[in-house]
C-alpha cells in the first residue's frame, strides 16, 4: 500500500494531523491534548537511508542507535507504516518523542529507530483521539499490521 492509500483509510478512521516531523518539532502544540494513538509515515517509495548515528538523544545514558543492519532487517517493504505509538496526552506525548528526536534527554525511547531515518524529519505524523484505553487500541493495530505483513511489527516497534 503506498502513502496516499494508507493515508486516506487512516482519515476515513478519524486520524487527524498528517504533519511533517519538522512542524511538529517546531510547534507541538498542534497535537491535541487528548489521549490516542499516533502513527509515523513514510511519504517516500525511495529505499530508505540509514544513519549510523541518529538524531535521537540518550536516555538513562544509553545509545539509542543500532547497527544498520538491525535497522534492515526490521525494514518492512511496501509500507508508509514507520511506527504505531500510544499516549495518554498526545500533545505531551509527541513533544517528548520530537525532542528525543533532536538529541534531548526526556523519557522516551520508543520508535527510537526512526531518528536513524536520514528522512526523519519529513516523515508525517498522524494521531486519533480515543475513548478506548490507547494501549489497547495500539495494540489492535499493531496486530493488524502483523497480520499484513508477514508477522513483522513495524519498522520502529520494538514490541507488540
Amino acid at each position: 500500500m503506498n502513502y496516499s492509500e494508507q493515508k486516506n483509510l487512516f482519515e476515513k478512521d478519524g486520524f487527524q494531523g498528517f504533519v511533517t516531523v519538522e512542524n511538529l518539532m517546531a510547534n507541538p502544540s498542534l497535537a491535541p491534548s487528548s489521549k490516542g494513538v499516533y502513527v509515523i509515515l513514510r511519504n517516500s517509495k525511495d529505499k530508505p537511508e540509514f544513519l549510523e548515528a541518529g538524531t535521537g538523544g540518550f536516555f538513562k545514558n544509553e545509545n539509542p542507535n543500532v547497527t544498520i543492519a538491525e535497522l534492515k532487517e526490521n525494514w518492512v517493504e511496501n509500507s508508509p507504516i514507520m511506527y504505531i505509538g500510544k499516549a495518554t496526552a498526545l500533545k505531551s506525548r509527541l513533544g517528548q518523542y520530537m525532542k528525543f528526536g533532536q538529541g534531548k534527554k526526556v523519557g522516551h525511547r520508543g520508535g527510537r529507530y526512526i531518528w536513524q531515518l536520514k528522512d526523519s524529519k519529513q516523515l508525517i505524523v498522524c494521531w486519533k483521539p480515543t475513548i478506548d484505553d490507547p494501549r489497547e487500541v495500539e495494540k489492535k493495530m499493531i496486530e493488524h499490521f502483523k497480520s499484513e505483513h508477514g508477522n513483522m511489527r513495524p519498522f520502529a516497534n520494538l514490541q507488540d
